[in-house]
């Protein structure tokens, strides 16, 4: 989940094995935004803030379909981190 701290959010939804590009799953603002948080806590899926990749999920990728491969990297960036926390990695390796 990213957001921009309280007026938006934006859930993504992503599967190394089965999808090319992680997928918007559910996006909001002000009060929607809000359910969208307090349904993130209670599942415990991170929420992280960052304002400008907020702004632009929000505005330009529609739910149910997957991000623009310009924001890739920054959404990389956030996918990293969320698997660390996690213990787990992004990339799989062959044994």
């Amino acid at each position: 989940m990213i957001t921009n701290p309280s007026h938006l959010a934006v859930a993504l939804m992503y599967r190394s094995e089965t999808m090319g590009a992680p997928v918007v799953v559910a996006k909001g603002a002000g009060m929607i935004a809000a359910k969208i948080r307090e349904i993130a806590r209670s599942n415990q899926i991170p929420i992280l803030e960052n304002k400008p990749l907020a702004r632009a999920l929000y505005k330009g990728v529609e739910i149910g379909f997957p991000i623009p491969s310009n924001l890739y990297k920054a959404v990389a960036e956030i996918l990293a981190y969320v698997y660390r926390l996690r213990g787990r990695t992004l990339i799989k390796t062959a044994r």
